[in-house]
């Protein structure tokens, strides 16, 4: 007799892989007003990557113990807190003042991508994993980071409250980092806000971290990638942002947008907001099916991947803009 047994589909859920590079390395993530300076002020920028940028892919070749490193280039536009002019007319002026300064960008994403791309809500669903880190000795006095919106790297002060009959007040207590070396360098990080109507608006930390897991090809939506690279087929760009996609592949012959390692160039003006992108990244619960492709893969390359997602990223700051 012949047994037959049927099993769902949805019992055993796939994990999309991703192509993976060395290195990607972010040439710039600029603001409104950079762009509205016009393009002496991207001149400036990408004349302060240049070298930095030149030193990362050195760093990176050494890591592959002199083989070639697969690195690739991003930029990141913020179109979300501020809609400004035309991708007709800032992608151009991007692409020329970088290839200028000797550069060329692989990859152009919106950081709006980082909140919704498609009919995925990308940020929200990072937001579901957050594992707060309960600091040592504490009791549950604060609202979980799914309720606030805030999220810190350690205990809070207490707040201070009228002392009750008969009892005395709680001196103040200052805030202390859970992994503090010595002296604490406390941070609590607003992930978000929510208007009077409800609409939430999210942090730039936050969609900064989302970014870096994409980055790292980290980041998946029932098992399926999400911002995957699409092809630049035109001959320019549209009139709206929103017809552009989340993520852009200028380069045809560009090495894999994702990568095991993440390198930022950036104005020292970011370094806040990367010290909360770290914060972030160290309480969120990645894909582990992500982390294992990750994982295994680097190890057949004989490519060294820290177990720490955020100690995966790194960055160079430089004084100016």
């Amino acid at each position: 007799m012949t047994e037959t047994r049927f099993r769902e589909t949805a019992a055993e859920p796939r994990t999309e892989a991703v192509p993976l590079a060395h290195l990607s390395l972010e040439l710039g993530h600029l603001y409104m007003e950079d762009f509205e300076a016009g393009p002496e002020r991207l001149r400036e920028h990408f004349t302060q990557v240049r070298p930095w940028a030149e030193a990362a892919r050195a760093a990176a070749v050494a890591r592959t113990g002199g083989k070639r490193a697969r690195i690739s280039t991003c930029f990141l536009v913020d179109d979300y807190f501020t809609r400004f002019s035309t991708p007709a007319e800032v992608v151009p002026m991007l692409l020329e003042e970088a290839d200028r300064a000797g550069l060329t960008v692989d990859y152009l994403a919106r950081e709006s991508g980082c909140a919704v791309t498609g009919k995925v809500p990308v940020a929200e669903a990072v937001a579901g994993r957050i594992v707060e880190s309960p600091p040592p000795g504490s009791y549950g006095m604060r609202p979980p980071a799914a309720q606030s919106g805030w999220l810190a790297n350690g205990e809070r002060s207490p707040v201070a409250r009228a002392p009750q009959a008969m009892k005395r007040a709680v001196p103040w207590q200052p805030p202390r980092e859970t992994a503090a070396r010595r002296h604490s360098v406390f941070l609590d990080v607003e992930l978000w806000s929510d208007d009077a109507d409800g609409q939430r608006t999210w942090s730039c930390p936050f969609l900064a971290a989302v970014w870096q897991l994409a980055r790292l090809g980290l980041l998946r939506n029932q098992g399926e990638a999400v911002l995957v690279p699409q092809p630049h087929t035109t001959a320019g760009f549209p009139d709206d942002w929103d017809e552009l996609p989340s993520l852009l592949r200028l380069n045809p012959r560009a090495d894999p947008f994702a990568a095991y390692r993440t390198c930022s160039v950036l104005p020292t003006r970011f370094l806040p907001v990367e010290h909360a992108v770290r914060v972030i990244l160290d309480q969120i619960e990645v894909d582990p099916h992500a982390l294992d492709q990750a994982a295994k893969r680097s190890a057949g390359e004989r490519t060294t991947v820290p177990d720490s997602v955020a100690d995966r990223i790194s960055y160079v700051y430089y004084a100016g803009l």
